[in-house]
C-alpha cells in the first residue's frame, strides 16, 4: 500500500525585532559605564538604527523595536519614523535595567515611565515589552502582574537555555498565555538530547557562520511547525563604535566579535526569509 507523508507546512512570516539601546547601555558593560556619565558619552543608536530603517525598506521587512525610554526621549524623530515607516513600537523599559535587580515599586515605575514616553513620542499604543537581558525568572515572575496592570499584552522576555547571565531552560519553549493574562513569548530554541541551545539572534549570530545559523532556523521550522523570531541591537552594525577599555575579556569578546561581519549577515537573513511584526506574526487574532 502506498503511503503519503503529511505534508510540512512551515509559517509564512517569521519576526523581526531590533533592541534599540547603544553600545554603553548592554548588560556586559555595566560595571565598567557608570549610568551618570550615560548623557556625556558618543549617541550611535540613532545613527545606527536609521540604517536599519534603510535596509528593512529595501528589503521590505517589517520589525518590532524594542525600544529604550531612555533613547526615545532623546530621538524622538527616530521614533516617529519607526511608526511612519508601518513598524511596531515596543517597551524595552526605560533606562536598561534587569529586572532581577529591581523592586516591583522600581519596576512600575521603570516600565511605565518607558510606556508614556514610546506612546506620547509614536501617538500610538504600546502593547509589546521586552525585559533587558531577558530577566524574568522564577525569582521575579511578579513582573507579568504589573505588565498587564499596565495595559501590555504581550512580553518576549525569556529565553529557555543555560546562560551565565539569564535563562530559563525548564520554562516553555513556545509562545503560551501566562495565568496573570498577558501572552509569553519566548527566544526560540532547538532541542536535543533534552538541552536546549539558542538560535534567536545576537550573540550566537555574529559568532557562527550564516549557513549554520540558516540550517537550525530551518530546522527549527520544519520540526516545530511555530514561528521563528530573531532579535539583535543596532550596536551591532556598528565596527567603529568607541572600545570600553576597562571592561572584562569576556564581555570585550561577546560584544565585540563579528561586529563588522553582522550588517551582511542580516542582509542575507533578510533575504531568505519572510520579515513581520511580533503583534502580526504572533498575536492574529489575540490582539484585544
Amino acid at each position: 500500500m502506498k503511503t503519503t507523508s503529511k505534508a510540512i507546512i512551515l509559517p509564512e512570516k517569521q519576526a523581526l525585532t531590533v533592541d534599540v539601546e547603544d553600545y554603553f547601555h548592554v548588560s556586559a558593560f555595566e560595571n565598567s559605564i557608570d549610568k551618570n556619565d550615560w548623557q556625556s558619552l558618543e549617541l550611535r543608536v540613532e545613527k545606527n538604527t536609521y540604517r536599519l530603517l534603510e535596509l528593512f525598506e529595501k528589503k521590505q521587512a517589517k520589525c518590532t523595536f524594542f525600544t529604550l525610554g531612555w533613547v526615545a526621549e532623546r530621538c524622538p524623530n527616530l521614533i516617529k519614523a519607526i511608526v511612519d515607516q508601518g513598524h511596531e513600537l515596543a517597551s524595552h523599559g526605560y533606562a536598561h535595567q534587569r529586572t532581577t535587580g529591581m523592586s516591583q515599586a522600581q519596576f512600575t515605575a521603570d516600565v511605565s515611565k518607558s510606556k508614556q514616553i514610546l506612546e506620547d513620542a509614536s501617538g500610538e499604543a504600546v502593547i509589546g515589552y521586552r525585559a533587558p537581558s531577558f530577566s524574568i525568572n522564577d525569582s521575579n515572575t511578579w513582573v507579568y502582574e504589573t505588565l498587564t496592570e499596565l495595559g501590555f499584552e504581550y512580553s518576549s522576555s525569556t529565553y529557555p537555555i543555560e546562560h551565565d547571565l539569564y535563562g530559563v531552560p525548564h520554562w516553555p519553549r513556545f509562545k503560551y498565555q501566562r495565568e496573570e493574562g498577558i501572552i509569553e513569548i519566548p527566544i526560540p530554541t532547538i532541542r536535543k538530547d533534552e538541552v536546549n541551545t539558542g538560535i534567536g539572534g545576537g550573540g550566537y549570530f555574529r559568532l557562527y557562520p550564516y549557513w549554520l545559523s540558516k540550517r537550525r532556523i530551518d530546522e527549527y521550522l520544519a520540526a516545530e511547525q511555530q514561528p521563528y523570531s530573531f532579535y539583535f541591537h543596532p550596536w551591532e552594525i556598528d565596527p567603529d563604535q568607541p572600545r570600553v577599555a576597562g571592561a572584562p575579556l569576556k564581555s570585550k569578546l561577546r560584544h565585540y566579535i563579528n561586529l563588522s561581519r553582522m550588517e551582511g549577515k542580516i542582509m542575507r537573513l533578510l533575504d531568505d526569509y519572510q520579515w513581520d511584526t511580533m503583534k502580526s506574526v504572533y498575536l492574529k487574532g489575540d490582539i484585544k
